[in-house]
């Protein structure tokens, strides 16, 4: 990955994170989602948003919906936030690694009190 396409994926990133926090009103996402990363195509044509949030699988699939839903109005506000000449298509994915670290810190709780 070239350093431009790395510093695209943190700016896409940052801005996502700001429009989620204090643009977007869907009551759905009323609750903190955490973008931890973005995996953009080298032509900038797609972009892959990778969220996460300890929640269940029914609350997963209602964040990841109304993110998909609100992918025109963050593109429309990326558009005037970042001097791109080409956005990318949005394409939001749940990421299990903060569920996945919780887990583990759990398990070597266990393993420490026995």
């Amino acid at each position: 990955m070239t350093h431009r396409i790395e510093q695209i994926n943190q700016l896409i990133r940052c801005e996502i994170s700001e429009l989620l926090q204090h643009k977007v009103k869907d009551p759905r996402l009323d609750t903190f989602v955490a973008v931890t990363a973005v995996t953009t195509s080298p032509d900038l044509r797609h972009a892959k948003i990778f969220v996460s949030r300890i929640s269940t699988e029914e609350e997963k699939q209602q964040i990841l919906k109304a993110l998909t839903a609100a992918s025109g109005f963050l593109r429309r506000e990326m558009t005037r936030h970042l001097k791109l000449r080409r956005i990318p298509e949005l394409n939001f994915r749940w990421d299990d690694s903060i569920e996945h670290g919780d887990h583990l810190l759990k398990l070597m709780d266990q393993v420490h009190q026995d």
